[in-house]
């Protein structure tokens, strides 16, 4: 649908494949709402876009569900919203012993609660025009085992199991329910060692974004509900 001045959501799109899925959706002709918690990247971004391009950004922490609802009201109210894609995440990769309880709280909190607000947020607004998608950016650690990634690979299954539960609930309604697994792709959620050490295994946040919208741009009533990532090389 290039073109189309249709309203799409990126969470966490100040750098990795957030921000390449803001500059690709806004290339693509569509209205880019772009929201993550740092505000200096995000005035990055918008520094990025070309002429006619439409890139809104705010700063918005989405584990506070006051702050997600207000932002939704405020931003959507009016014209609705055509895509969320929830791509904002976060993780420390340590074993479970030595995890403090307090950084698997923040992961829980934002990965898996901080898009369970989002999606709770706009729905309704899906549901009144009776046409939506939600596109979650999740991992391979839903189906694969990585040590290290235990709070991290939990707050992915979560909303994995959320949302195909509420893919089947939602059908009536028009909505798409897509669920993405990328594995290992060159972002700042990697230490700057390991970026170096494994760049030629790593995939291109550009090229995960082209994917994404090849996938919401499916014409008519196909819908790619499950589609897995991945380097030709396969995992770390």
């Amino acid at each position: 649908m290039p073109g189309v001045k249709e309203n799409i959501w990126v969470t966490g799109a100040s750098s990795g494949i957030g921000k390449s899925l803001a500059l690709s959706f806004a290339n693509a002709g569509y209205y880019v709402c772009a929201t993550a918690r740092r505000k200096e990247k995000l005035e990055l971004l918008t520094g990025a876009i070309q002429e006619g391009e439409v890139i809104r950004s705010f700063s918005l922490d989405i584990s506070s569900k006051e702050n997600v609802l207000s932002f939704v009201d405020k931003t959507f109210g009016e014209d609705g919203i055509a895509c969320l894609i929830n791509n904002a995440g976060i993780t420390s990769f340590k074993k479970v012993e030595h995890n403090s309880l307090e950084d698997i709280e923040k992961i829980i909190q934002t990965n898996l609660l901080g898009s369970i607000y989002t999606i709770k947020a706009v729905l309704p607004l899906m549901i009144k025009k009776n046409k939506g998608t939600i596109i979650n950016i999740l991992s391979v650690v839903t189906e694969k085992i990585f040590q290290q990634s235990g709070a991290y690979s939990a707050s992915k299954a979560g909303l994995k199991a959320f949302s195909q539960v509420l893919r089947e609930e939602v059908r009536k309604y028009n909505i798409r329910v897509i669920n993405v697994y990328p594995a290992a792709t060159n972002t700042d959620i990697w230490s700057e060692e390991n970026k170096t050490k494994f760049a030629h295994r790593m995939m291109n946040p550009a090229d995960i974004a082209k994917m994404v919208i090849s996938i919401y741009e499916h014409p008519g009533n196909v819908v790619t509900e499950e589609i897995v990532l991945r380097p030709i090389e396969g995992d770390l």
